[in-house]
């Protein structure tokens, strides 16, 4: 047990020195981010521990060096008077204050060794922060407002949305942002007009067709493309999809029987366990020993299989309705196999194992009907159909 304790002790002063040389590394190389986030993780476990006391020196000269650097490049940008810089300087300015707001509640961090508290020269950045903010609010509203009127295509359309998207993240309400965040995104969008086409001799069902064509239950991770399978006369679309189904094949109704003949010992009863005199044992209370008595039982199993499929196979192709040209295409399948298992048997029972009891209970069903066969073989088809959608990519033009 000592030794333990004593490898345990040791294992965790190795793992606490790795960690402030690794700390103390990310301050001389100006990593100082890493430093004072790690400082900050230790610390905020338990500051008053004694092997955290490394940690508190660290964060103390990490956060200064680190204040010091960054309000030197703050005013290297600002003297520089490029609004490219505007956005630099508004996070430069918020991460400081972050900074701050992290340690204040760990205030005061006692170094016990040189009796005294950490020292932090905190400022107030609330005004900077804002007037940055102002800065690139301005900047990123004239920036997309005029990307908004001269785009030539949809990639600057949502350029335009992603500027207005940030700007309304970090300043909710500035101008009209919304309304022409919502407009860019209208016109960034690629439409793309569906077509289901049935090639089969057989009537698809009308349930399937709808489920199939309603995209909403396909939870598409795609910001910019809207299908329509119900194409509006007011939109100019950028893209057909043709959804073709070329095969319905549905096999007759089958039902298969299997004879198994079992045979198993089982107990029947007992006898008195006699010496080879003939003579009746008896144990040690003068009861006469009893011995099982075994009998072989046989039984047939008849195992009946009720077996239906259906096979639907299609075609999913896209077209570029500019150029007329096809993109791409992709084979469609899926398969629905319906499956019942019911038994009956003649002879002894108890030669059955306990696996097969529970197909004695049941009995033939009714088969589906064609049409529910091809619904469900559909449900599979949604799953790969909706692989196809995620991994089709439209080229913004």
């Amino acid at each position: 047990m000592k030794k333990n304790l004593l490898f345990l002790s040791i294992l965790a002063l190795s793992i606490a020195c790795g960690g402030v040389k690794k700390t103390q590394k990310a301050v001389n190389t100006g990593n100082y981010s890493n430093a004072i986030n790690t400082s900050l993780v230790n610390l905020s476990k338990n500051k008053d521990k004694k092997s955290n006391q490394p940690y508190i020196v660290l964060l103390e000269e990490a956060f200064k060096k680190n204040t010091k650097r960054e309000l030197q490049r703050i005013d290297f940008l600002e003297n520089d008077e490029n609004p490219a810089h505007f956005e630099e300087i508004y996070k430069a300015y918020t991460a400081l204050h972050q900074i701050q707001e992290r340690i204040k509640p760990l205030l005061p961090l006692r170094l016990y060794d040189e009796g005294r508290n950490a020292s932090f020269a905190f400022n107030d950045y609330q005004d900077a922060i804002l007037d940055s903010k102002d800065d690139l609010s301005d900047y990123l509203y004239d920036n997309a407002s005029e990307l908004l009127l001269s785009a030539r295509n949809k990639v600057d359309f949502r350029q335009a949305f992603d500027d207005f998207t940030y700007l309304n993240e970090i300043n909710p309400g500035y101008e009209d942002t919304k309304l022409k965040m919502e407009e860019a995104y209208e016109k960034g969008l690629d439409y793309v007009r569906v077509d289901m086409i049935n090639d089969t001799d057989q009537i698809i069902p009308a349930r399937l067709e709808e489920e199939l064509l309603n995209f909403d239950i396909y939870g598409l991770n795609d910001l910019w493309t809207r299908y329509h399978n119900n194409p509006q006369a007011d939109i100019a679309y950028d893209y057909a999809m043709e959804l073709a189904l070329k095969e319905i094949i549905i096999s007759p109704e089958q039902v298969s029987e299997k004879q198994i003949i079992k045979e198993r010992q089982v107990k029947d009863g007992y006898k008195y366990a006699i010496n080879s005199d003939g003579n009746v044992l008896k144990d040690s209370l003068g009861n006469k020993i009893k011995v099982d008595k075994f009998k072989t039982v046989k039984c047939n199993f008849y195992q009946f299989t009720q077996l239906k499929t259906a096979q639907v196979s299609g075609l999913v192709r896209f077209t570029d309705l500019r150029n007329k040209q096809q993109l791409s295409s992709y084979p469609l399948s899926s398969e629905f196999i319906f499956e019942h298992n019911y038994a009956n048997y003649d002879g002894d029972k108890r030669a059955l194992e306990d696996d097969l009891i529970p197909l004695l209970q049941l009995g033939a069903v009714p088969f589906p009907s064609n049409e529910q066969m091809v619904y469900d073989a559909g449900e599979d088809m949604k799953m790969r159909l909706k692989t196809i959608l995620d991994r089709q990519q439209f080229n913004a033009r």
